[in-house]
């Protein structure tokens, strides 16, 4: 792997041990707006409905300010890219052409006129990452506004709970954390602390952010994901992070030895605090419940079940609100299935093994252990959780990932190669016994 010989790293920058705030290692041309349309994607993808706040917050207001949002961020986007200067990303093709088959089955208005605002919506969302990808080039800039922006949200949640305990911890969701400011459910609280300790740790094993900054987030998010007690998350975190350090194994001692004390304190803990950790797990589900996962395997029988059309089979139902028969699907495959057909089902599938594929052809480097992480992750929470076929957190997490798979700006056809000038080729030096010196 290119790198420091001795932590197996190579720096995006000049500074190889700064701060979150990275602004030393965002790269030359790359406006710090950027980071702003990156938070509005992700208070775009926050969702309108949850739990109960402290201060009743009405649906239509909350869908104003997500709506707003993104429309702010792919103005503000065209307006830092008024040249529409663009990368070629498969990722972002084939998430174009999963607008194909949600406009033909939204155009049938099966699912209501809401079918056809979604659509505009993912319309809007992948327009802006065509835009921002003219500043993908495989560097951490945009884990840095990734991190920042989700440990932002998850201050929000720790000021709700400090605010009102009770309205944070319901009963009505079994005690597990939940947005008191913000109507935040606990997976999607939990989805945010793992990507956020996940991308930290491996921030650290690269020395890219300095340790106590490093230590106040990964602690409190895995305080916050603890309290949430999502199982998805969790397993996510740990496999993602096995996956993306163990392609860093061979390359980088500080992976090795991190790699090394994580399984013997894994295994330490397996053994003291085995009946602590199966409780927490189960969540005081019975073994039917949990066999059943949680209720999911009934909705996706019956969705399986139904009767469809060959359009339905094809191009699906219309993007509606990720249920089936008033119940959530909680399934990313079933979800696009059921919306977007098997045609659906298809592009969703191509992108992450297209992304999964391109990890695997890159050198070791900090930046593929990120992606890889992230499409680790997003993989494992598709079984349980919805949202790859519609503007989510889930796709904003791959869009990163597919920034960090981007080949650097130089080696683009956007980048032109400088211009050979006299001063760039060394001059013979000519002896001056030879300069006047006829040739016979």
């Amino acid at each position: 792997m290119d790198g420091n010989p001795r932590h197996g790293v190579l720096p995006d920058g000049p500074d190889t041990a700064g701060t979150l705030s990275g602004a030393a290692s965002r790269p030359a041309g790359t406006p710090k707006a950027v980071g702003i349309v990156w938070a509005l994607l992700g208070l775009n993808t926050l969702g309108s409905a949850g739990a109960k706040t402290i201060v009743a917050l009405p649906r239509s207001l909350i869908q104003m300010v997500t709506m707003g949002a993104l429309a702010a961020a792919f103005a503000l986007a065209l307006m830092l890219n008024l040249r529409l200067r663009i990368r070629a990303s498969a990722f972002v093709f084939l998430l174009s052409l999963l607008l194909v088959p949600s406009v033909i089955s939204s155009a049938n208005l099966e699912v209501g006129f809401g079918a056809l605002f979604r659509c505009a919506r993912l319309a809007l969302f992948v327009g802006t990452l065509w835009l921002l990808s003219r500043w993908w080039d495989g560097s951490l800039t945009f884990v840095r506004h990734h991190v920042r922006m989700y440990f932002a949200v998850l201050g929000s949640v720790a000021a709700g709970l400090v605010v009102s305990p009770g309205t944070a911890l319901p009963e009505y969701y079994g005690g597990r954390l939940v947005g008191a400011l913000w109507p935040l459910t606990p997976p999607q609280i939990g989805q945010y602390a793992a990507v956020i300790i996940g991308l930290t740790v491996l921030l650290v094993l690269g020395r890219r952010v300095d340790r106590t900054s490093a230590a106040v987030v990964i602690v409190a998010s895995l305080v916050l994901l603890a309290l949430t007690h999502t199982r998805t998350a969790t397993l996510g975190l740990l496999l993602g992070l096995a996956l993306a350090i163990g392609s860093l194994i061979l390359t980088s001692s500080a992976a090795r030895r991190f790699f090394t004390w994580a399984v013997l304190c894994a295994t330490v803990a397996a053994v003291v605090f085995s009946s602590a950790l199966q409780a927490w797990f189960l969540r005081g589900q019975s073994k039917e419940n949990f066999s059943n996962l949680t209720g999911r395997a009934k909705v996706w029988d019956a969705l399986l079940a139904a009767p469809r059309t060959t359009s339905e089979y094809l191009f699906g139902t219309g993007l509606g609100d990720k249920s089936f028969g008033g119940l959530p699907i909680d399934n990313s495959w079933l979800a696009v299935y059921n919306e977007q057909g098997l045609i659906g089902v298809a592009l969703v599938a191509a992108f992450i093994i297209v992304l999964g594929g391109v990890a695997l052809l890159r050198p070791p480097s900090l930046s593929r252990a990120c992606a890889i992480f992230l499409i680790s992750y997003v993989a494992i929470s598709s079984y349980t959780e919805a949202g790859l076929g519609d503007a989510s957190p889930y796709l904003l997490h791959l869009a990163l990932a597919a920034s960090l798979l981007a080949a650097p700006a130089a080696d683009t056809p956007l980048t032109k190669a400088a211009p050979l000038t006299t001063s760039a080729v060394p001059r013979q030096r000519i002896p001056r016994w030879a300069r006047n010196r006829e040739v016979n």
